[in-house]
């Protein structure tokens, strides 16, 4: 059965608006060539992710999983053990940061008090 005269012509509707959007989207690429490498990057990753492991690529891939997962683990130690020595070295310490909080307390207590007793000694002359 030979399509119609209205099937042909969503059929032209289809394949013209498929090919605008195609010319639109090479051009946002030539545009962001960045962005082509970083969803070439995604596509594979999920490709990797869909697509199961032969045991051969298992066998041949652990060593290199656990190497990559060592240097991330030594990466990460280091950079939290740099984190905390600039912050000890500007003196952001937990301890220093208890003794400011304690220290505002008893600033605002001792701040509380006087206002207090300010009030009460306002309230005695005025009556």
């Amino acid at each position: 059965m030979a399509p119609n005269h209205e099937t042909q012509g969503q059929i032209a509707d289809i394949v013209h608006t498929a090919e605008d959007k195609a010319r639109d989207a090479a051009r946002a690429l030539e545009g962001n060539p960045i962005g082509l490498v970083a969803g070439g990057l995604a596509v594979g990753a999920i490709a990797g992710i869909l697509i199961p492991r032969s045991a051969k690529e298992k066998e041949l891939l652990a060593p290199v999983g656990r190497t990559i997962a060592e240097r991330a683990r030594s990466a990460v130690g280091a950079a939290r053990e740099a984190g905390y020595q600039a912050l000890d070295e500007r003196g952001l310490t937990k301890n220093a940061a208890r003794d400011q909080v304690k220290s505002l307390f008893q600033g605002l207590t001792e701040a509380v008090q006087t206002a207090g007793a300010a009030a009460a000694a306002s309230a005695r002359n005025k009556g």
